[in-house]
């Protein structure tokens, strides 16, 4: 099994587990029986969305095709940057 998408959240591992297997590639998300012990576990890192080794090539176009492995966009502000902050 090989990682195509580390997730921040349960609703972006699931979103990513499922374009790929709307694509034909069958997925699994790792890590989330982890998330109920999040005290004892370091909060970034534990969901991995994984992939059989043949079908990565693929799994990442349909990542990629999907804007989902895009990092430079920021999907709050849409600009890519930062808000300006407001004055103290």
């Amino acid at each position: 099994m090989q990682t195509v998408y580390r997730a921040e959240n349960l609703f972006d591992a699931h979103l990513a587990r499922h374009v790929l297997e709307q694509a034909g590639i069958p997925a699994f998300v790792f890590g989330e029986q982890l998330l109920g012990a999040g005290g004892e576990l370091p909060l970034f890192g534990v969901l991995r969305v994984c992939v059989p080794d043949s079908a990565r090539p693929e799994a990442l176009s349909a990542l990629q095709a999907e804007g989902l492995l895009d990092v430079d966009g920021d999907p709050i502000c849409g600009e890519g940057s930062a808000p300006d902050p407001l004055p103290a």
